[in-house]
């Protein structure tokens, strides 16, 4: 018996419903009632990475958005769109979308949103050393290179969990010997 694969049925279905997905977790990101929500994640990334960063020996201080070495008083905001909130949208489109169980789906919004704030939180402690370094460097690897990399990470995460519910489902339909 043939593997059969998606029909065009199914990828028009997910199509739609990731559209769908990705911009209501968009607007969701943007209308004013969960701003404090945002901005208050956004502010605890920043005193995790300042803690960590103490932790390791390092100096730095949270302040609101803003962690600040206190002996060179070079600092880096934690922007909004820099908090890992939007690949997460586009991740969570993706998953919502994917035909699995809800199950399976709540797995890998869970793992897959751990991956990439684990990501993220690198990320931003990585800027912070890097731009007391070199000022060029640090705008590089801020536009470009962790761009990339975030975007990247979502989809390999994205790409894993799905590998991982076809092969699932592929065993379950197997024939027992």
């Amino acid at each position: 018996m043939a593997k059969s694969g998606p029909t065009p049925a199914h990828m028009v279905r997910f199509l739609v419903l990731f559209c769908v997905c990705f911009l209501t977790g968009f607007i969701l990101i943007f209308v004013p009632w969960t701003r404090p929500l945002v901005d208050g994640y956004s502010r605890s990334i920043v005193s995790l990475a300042a803690a960590l960063i103490r932790l390791c020996g390092g100096k730095a201080i949270a302040l609101s958005d803003l962690m600040r070495n206190p002996g060179t008083n070079f600092e880096i905001r934690m922007a909004n769109g820099c908090n890992g909130i939007n690949v997460t949208v586009l991740l969570w489109a993706a998953v919502i979308a994917f035909p699995a169980s809800w199950f399976q789906k709540i797995k890998g919004l869970a793992a897959g949103t751990l991956a990439i704030h684990s990501v993220n939180l690198v990320r931003f402690i990585s800027l912070y050393y890097l731009g007391q370094y070199s000022q060029s460097w640090f705008e590089f690897a801020h536009m470009y290179l962790w761009e990339s990399l975030m975007m990247l990470d979502t989809l390999v995460v994205f790409w894993t969990w799905a590998y991982f519910v076809r092969k699932s489902e592929s065993m379950a339909h197997a024939p027992a010997h």
